[in-house]
C-alpha cells in the first residue's frame, strides 16, 4: 500500500499529458442546450427551483462551474479533476480483484488505470464539456463500488450499508443508468467466489434504492416525456437488431488510435442480415466465455462481463436518437483495461529476463496512446475544427454537415455555410432544421453566394 500515492501521483500526471491540451477546447453541440443557453444552470436559485428533475447534481456542477466566473477554462479543469479521479479509483478498486499475491494484483491494476486514463476514446467523456454526465457519474459509481468492497474488507457495516448506498444515490443523481451499480455489486461478488444468496443480501440497501430509482424514471413527468420520445423513434426490436451492430461498432473504438467520431453514422435495420448474423454469434460467444471464466480466470471473466453491464443500459432495447456515442464506453472500458493489464503481467510473469524490454513496449504504447489523446482534444479547439472533422468521418450523414454549417455562419462564413447547408439538405431532403438554417442565412443583409 506504501506504493500506492506513488503511483497515483503518476496515474495524474499521465492524465495531465494527455489532456493538457484540453482546457481552453470550446463549448461544443450540447453544451449550448445544456450549460451556455440554459439559464437553470446560471444561479444557484434557479437551480434549486428546477431541482426536481432530469440529473439534478450534474446541473449543480454546471452551476457550480458557471458561477465561478473561469469560464469554458474552469468547466475543462474540473472534467479533467473528474478523470484524474476515476483514474485512481480505478487502480484502487481493481488491485482488490482475486490475484495470486498482492503485488500482481497492484501491477495488474496500476497497467489497467495508466490504459484508462489516457485512452482516445475517453476524449468524448473528458473533453466534450456534456460528456461529464458519464464520468462524474462514473466517479460516485465507482467510489460506491470501491466503498462497499472496502466494508467487505474491514467488516465495515457504515461502509457497505450507508456510504456506499448514498454513493449510489448521487450516481443516479447525476445519470440514470447509475441504476446497473447492483447488478455491478453482484457481478464484484461473484468474481470473489460468493454464493448469489449472500451476495443479494449484503446488497441489500442497494437494491432498495434500484427500486425506488425505477419507480421515479416511470414517473417523473421528464422521464415519462423522455421515454415516450425514445419508443417513438423506432421498435425496441428494432433498436435491438441496430444495437448488435452499434455495440460491434464501438468495440472497435476501444482499440482505435484515431478516426474518433463524436457522430457516427451507423445503420438502422429491421431485419436480419447476414452481417448482424456474425456480430450476433461474435457479441453472443463473447458473453458466454465471460460466464465461463468468472469462475476460473475472474480477472477476465469480470472484464468481459463488466464491459457487457455498462453497454446494457444504452445499448440494448431502448431506443436512442443517437444510435451509439463513444462516451458510452468510459465506465465500461474499464473491464477491457482490466484484461490488458492481466495480459501484460502474465507476459511480464512468463518472461521475467524480458520484463524490462515489456515496461519499455508497455511506455512505448501510452506515449502513443498520449499522443492520439491529443490529437482527439485538438478537434475540440473549436466548432468549425471538430464539425470538419465529423464530416470527414461521416460525408453521408446530414446532422454533421447542418452542424458544420452553422459553425461556418457564426464564424462568419456564409459561403462556406451554405454549401454546409445544402449539402445536409441534398443528404436528406426533410431535414427541417437544416432548412431553416439555411433560410436565416439567406435573410443575412450581405447576398450569400456559394463558393467556386
Amino acid at each position: 500500500m506504501h506504493r500506492d500515492p506513488v503511483r497515483i501521483a503518476i496515474l495524474l500526471l499521465l492524465a495531465l499529458a494527455a489532456y493538457g491540451n484540453s482546457f481552453h477546447a470550446a463549448f461544443q453541440f450540447d453544451d449550448y442546450n445544456v450549460i451556455v443557453n440554459n439559464p437553470n444552470v446560471h444561479s444557484l436559485t434557479a437551480w434549486w427551483q428546477h431541482i426536481v428533475g432530469i440529473r439534478p447534481l450534474l446541473k449543480l456542477s454546471y452551476t457550480l462551474n458557471w458561477i465561478s466566473g473561469l469560464g469554458v477554462s474552469g468547466f475543462h479543469a474540473v472534467n479533467f479533476i473528474i478523470h484524474g479521479s476515476n483514474a485512481a479509483l480505478v487502480y484502487l478498486l481493481l488491485q482488490r480483484l482475486p490475484a495470486a499475491d498482492a503485488d500482481t494484483a497492484r501491477n495488474t491494476a496500476f497497467v489497467a488505470a495508466l490504459l484508462f486514463a489516457v485512452l482516445p476514446v475517453q476524449s468524448e467523456a473528458v473533453t466534450y464539456i456534456s460528456g461529464r454526465s458519464v464520468s462524474l457519474m462514473t466517479l460516485f459509481y465507482l467510489a460506491a463500488l470501491l466503498a462497499y468492497a472496502r466494508g467487505l474488507e474491514q467488516h465495515s457495516s457504515p461502509l457497505r450499508t450507508v456510504v456506499s448506498p448514498l454513493l449510489f444515490l448521487a450516481a443516479l443523481l447525476v445519470k440514470e443508468v447509475a441504476v446497473t451499480l447492483p447488478l455491478a455489486l453482484l457481478l464484484w461478488e461473484k468474481a470473489h467466489g460468493t454464493p448469489a444468496r449472500l451476495a443479494l443480501r449484503r446488497a441489500a440497501p442497494h437494491w432498495f434504492l434500484f427500486a425506488v430509482a425505477a419507480l421515479l424514471l416511470l414517473s417523473l413527468r421528464d422521464y415519462a416525456g423522455l421515454f415516450a420520445f425514445s419508443f417513438s423513434l423506432r421498435s425496441s426490436g428494432d433498436n435491438l437488431l441496430t444495437q448488435i451492430h452499434a455495440v460491434t461498432y464501438l468495440l472497435t473504438r476501444l482499440l482505435a488510435l484515431w478516426g474518433h467520431n463524436i457522430d457516427p453514422d451507423l445503420p438502422l435495420f429491421s431485419q436480419w442480415e447476414p452481417l448482424l448474423l456474425a456480430e450476433m454469434l461474435f457479441l453472443g460467444g463473447f458473453l458466454i466465455l465471460g460466464f465461463r471464466q468468472l469462475k476460473f480466470r475472474p480477472w477476465l471473466g469480470f472484464g468481459i462481463l463488466w464491459l457487457a453491464l455498462h453497454l446494457l443500459p444504452t445499448n440494448s432495447i431502448l431506443p436512442r436518437l443517437d444510435i451509439a456515442n463513444e462516451r458510452q464506453l468510459y465506465l465500461g472500458s474499464i473491464g477491457i483495461c482490466l484484461i490488458a493489464g492481466n495480459i501484460f503481467r502474465r507476459l511480464a510473469a512468463l518472461h521475467p529476463a524480458r520484463r524490462h524490454r515489456l515496461n519499455g513496449a508497455l511506455a512505448g504504447w501510452l506515449l502513443l496512446l498520449v499522443t492520439a489523446t491529443l490529437a482527439r482534444n485538438h478537434d475540440y479547439r473549436n466548432e468549425i475544427a471538430l464539425w470538419e472533422n465529423t464530416v470527414r468521418q461521416s460525408p453521408a450523414k446530414a446532422r454533421p454537415w447542418n452542424n458544420l454549417g452553422y459553425a461556418y455562419a457564426l464564424a462568419g462564413e456564409p459561403a462556406r455555410a451554405l454549401q454546409a447547408y445544402q449539402q445536409a439538405i441534398h443528404l436528406k431532403p426533410d431535414y427541417d432544421r437544416a432548412r431553416q438554417n439555411l433560410a436565416a442565412l439567406k435573410r443575412m443583409p450581405v447576398p450569400v453566394k456559394a463558393a467556386p
